[in-house]
């Protein structure tokens, strides 16, 4: 390994000083923010929010200070079929009510998975990875579906946002001193050959933390009136159970659709199936599975079931080349290399692999703009409320879709014969930590 001298460090000062852009800049930025420096005013024009191709849709969400965006995308494509089937003008299910089942059922998939590590090292990598982990708020398509077809869904007005479930930090914390008070006391059981006390410990912690979310969330009604408003005709259905909600009012859709991802790695052929050990909410429901896809594939099945008027639930990398302020994502909107005269490209593989990359969040497409038959930019239902972007509405080229986006829910039908067959197969189950097992927030 070579040291940093005296002499080296002279060497690097004097090249810096040979450097007219960096003297400009640097002064520039004594009174300017860094990021605030990179946008290219010339490319404006190609990010106006005009879609060839739109499905209206309602309002806005808020998450707030919480990482719930993928059950916020999950319920904003399922209130639009109450919303049409009733005609109501603005609607929402209850996120809070969903992510206090995840909530529990995270705690629950948490202790049981200790089972399998009670003897382990105290330094295995699958157990330190789980330890840090914990429980957080983010998640998966997969895991929406199976806390929807567990638990159905209710209207907002059925389980009110509070104060906790909007800002979820600090609940977290205590959450995952709990759990992994848990996994110490559960293994010195087991290294003290008290393997029978376990069940009870586990319990005690179960109906420990069931009394911290109720007091934090409130508790979820297990039945509410649903009334609503169309054409001025006032409407009540009483006694609604949330899984008669979902069946009979929703439709029993989410077991139709498929994730599938582009992971251009060399360890995730294309055409093939994927799953993530240790990662879920519901013990029980739906495995985590994504059926991996070459981007043109990905995109071309995208836009298949947005010309039938579907919206689509995806995933992407939203830290890079992001305005909130005006709402776009634009790769080609930045010149960071030309004014910091250093290279800073990755391939989307690169970033997979070196932890550059991953989905982070989840949101709607909601439409297209097609010049000649192909896609230059998308319209993003997102869920930070109406003061960011276009009333909250969001904006992404399709170069900057290429490179950040890595996962799309997709209807089955619209999968060809030998993507379908591909889908049938057995998963390839990847490590923890694989970037694919990242948790949209």
């Amino acid at each position: 390994m070579k040291e940093l001298t005296q002499k080296s460090l002279i060497q690097l000062k004097n090249d810096y000083e040979k450097k007219p852009v960096q003297q400009a800049l640097r002064r520039v930025l004594l009174k300017n923010e860094l990021s605030n420096l990179f946008e290219k005013q010339e490319v404006k024009s190609q990010t106006t929010f005009r879609f060839s191709h739109e499905i209206k849709t309602m309002p806005v969400a808020n998450q707030k200070a919480s990482g719930r965006c993928w059950i916020y995308a999950g319920l904003n494509i399922l209130r639009e079929i109450i919303a049409k089937k009733y005609d109501i003008k603005e609607f929402e299910f209850s996120q809070n009510y969903t992510a206090f089942y995840d909530k529990l059922e995270k705690i629950n998939y948490f202790i049981q998975s200790m089972d399998d590590f009670l003897d382990v090292d105290q330094d295995d990598r699958t157990l330190q990875h789980i330890l840090k982990t914990g429980i957080q708020d983010g998640g998966q398509w997969d895991m929406f579906v199976s806390l929807v077809e567990k638990y159905g869904v209710v209207p907002k007005e059925a389980m009110v946002e509070t104060q906790s479930s909007s800002n979820t930090r600090f609940m977290n914390q205590i959450i995952n001193i709990k759990l992994r008070q848990y996994a110490a006391n559960a293994r010195k059981l087991h290294q003290k050959g008290q393997n029978h006390a376990i069940q009870a410990l586990k319990d005690q912690v179960i109906a420990e933390l069931y009394t911290f979310l109720s007091t934090n969330f409130g508790i979820p009604p297990q039945s509410f009136d649903f009334e609503y408003v169309s054409k001025d005709e006032y409407h009540l259905m009483k006694g609604l159970t949330p899984q008669e909600f979902y069946k009979d009012h929703v439709g029993d859709i989410l077991k139709d659709y498929v994730s599938v991802i582009h992971a251009p790695t060399q360890d995730k052929p294309y055409m093939k199936t994927y799953t993530v050990a240790y990662l879920g909410n519901v013990i029980g429901g739906r495995e985590i599975k994504y059926l991996n896809l070459d981007m043109p594939q990905l995109k071309s099945l995208v836009l298949k079931q947005l010309m039938d008027k579907e919206l689509v639930w995806f995933g992407s990398d939203v830290a890079r080349f992001g305005d909130r302020t005006q709402g776009i994502w634009d790769d080609q909107s930045y010149d960071y290399e030309n004014m910091l005269e250093m290279s800073l490209e990755l391939s989307k593989a690169d970033e997979l692999d070196y932890a550059q990359g991953s989905m982070n969040h989840a949101m709607v497409i909601t439409a297209v703009n097609l010049d000649n038959g192909k896609p230059n930019r998308w319209k993003i239902e997102n869920s930070w409320g109406d003061q960011t972007g276009n009333k909250g509405y969001f904006l992404s080229s399709d170069t900057w879709f290429d490179r950040y986006v890595y996962q799309a829910v997709i209807h089955i039908k619209y999968l060809s014969d030998q993507e379908r067959a591909a889908w049938n197969e057995q998963p390839k189950v990847l490590k923890p930590w694989d970037p694919m097992g990242s948790l949209a927030k």
